[in-house]
């Protein structure tokens, strides 16, 4: 490196100037983590740190009461797909995502629809790849993990699955007027490795939750991919949380947090880049884990408890009872269905579960969304709401 490019060393890393052209601009190289001089952990930061471990521990502990975890999962994963795509710009909502999850979805932005589907089967490939002992937490997985993101979507002219061999930049027009410049790209997979061995606690071990704070900062500004780094870096949160086995299910997302306090998600990264402000960018993330794991097992105790009570009303029913309560149990999996696909699912007759859908309508749990005669679907209302809170409801 030479010493006359260098504009300012600081603790989170130094500015390097880069006079391509007219237009000079400062690109920004990370130093490899934990941060020198090593976080001052206060008072306050180790209050903030028990209190999301506790947060933490009771959200997975409630998901032992769900009468299925694997059906609200099903649901909740939606919920944080449809966030952390609003935050990059799409306009789709939970009602959209699973209209189109349904082959159904008159009006909806297919594109939107789409990108937010990736979402979860970036998702879920990473997670399987954890969880079935087939690969760790790593570059590679990430890259895996982004290849599912841009699939057949927006950005899948943009080397889905490969670090990015040109310049990128955050905020404005081109590097010249960018509010930041990552790192240039033959730096990119230094800086990449380093972060690897980061999470794998080389060269220290690191408290799970300050390695997820500080590893998904380093991501973004690395950022690595041409497109994509957003999703990716929050998606880490998760997989590290999943690997380290904190969480035995996918369930705190900060994407709806972070959506709430972009401007000040935004300041505390610049200020980790430009002041070496570590601590600052730890507190807001804590407060974050502990607001949504605090939100999320308030959720899920509000849907055990509608669950339960529908399920008493329509053991009321009598004779049809059987039939509504499997119907029941589907779409408090799918949320939104139709009568064929409840069919097909639960090997039953369409006019059997015709009927049934009726009664689960007549009690107040279905509504039936298209005005149709042909192809009707039907919403499991309450549920979907309790999900949407912070997204786009439903249209009316």
């Amino acid at each position: 490196m030479n010493d006359g490019n260098l504009q300012a060393v600081g603790r989170a890393g130094t500015f390097r100037s880069a006079n391509n052209g007219p237009e000079g601009y400062s690109t920004f190289i990370p130093n490899p983590l934990p941060p020198l001089p090593p976080l001052d952990i206060t008072p306050r930061l180790q209050g903030l740190l028990d209190r999301a471990n506790q947060a933490l521990g009771r959200l997975d502990g409630v998901t032992l009461l769900l009468p299925d975890p694997d059906q609200f999962l099903y649901s909740y994963i939606r919920k944080e797909a449809v966030l952390s795509s609003q935050i990059e710009g799409t306009q789709s909502s939970l009602s959209d995502l699973l209209l189109f999850e349904n082959d159904s979805a008159p009006g909806v932005p297919e594109a939107d629809a789409q990108e937010t589907f990736n979402y979860i089967e970036a998702m879920n490939h990473g997670l399987r790849r954890i969880q079935g002992d087939e690969l760790p937490l790593s570059l590679r997985l990430l890259k895996e993990v982004h290849a599912r993101l841009l699939a057949g979507a927006r950005g899948a002219d943009k080397t889905p699955g490969e670090f990015r061999t040109t310049q990128n930049w955050i905020g404005g027009t081109r590097p010249g007027n960018a509010r930041f410049v990552p790192p240039p790209p033959h730096e990119v997979m230094q800086a990449m490795g380093a972060l690897e061995l980061f999470l794998h606690d080389d060269p220290v071990q690191t408290p799970l939750l300050v390695k997820a704070a500080l590893a998904h900062a380093q991501f973004e500004t690395i950022h690595p991919f041409l497109d994509g780094n957003g999703r990716v870096g929050r998606l880490l949160i998760t997989l590290l949380l999943c690997s380290e086995g904190v969480l035995s299910r996918p369930l705190l997302y900060l994407s709806l947090y972070l959506k709430r306090n972009r401007d000040t998600y935004y300041e505390r990264l610049q200020s980790v880049r430009t002041e070496g402000a570590w601590e600052l960018w730890l507190e807001f993330f804590l407060e974050g884990v502990v607001e949504v794991a605090e939100s999320a097992t308030i959720t899920a105790q509000r849907i055990i408890h509608m669950v339960e009570r529908d399920r008493q009303k329509l053991h009321g029913l009598g004779r049809g009872s059987p039939t509504a309560l499997r119907i029941h149990d589907f779409v408090v999996r799918f949320i939104i269905t139709s009568v064929q696909r409840a069919a097909e699912f639960l090997k039953l007759s369409e006019p059997t579960v015709s009927h049934g859908v009726k009664r689960l309508e007549q009690v107040g749990i279905l509504r039936e969304v298209t005005g149709r005669r042909r192809g009707r679907l039907y919403v499991y209302d309450e549920y979907l709401g309790l999900l949407s809170e912070g997204t786009t409801e439903l249209t009316q």
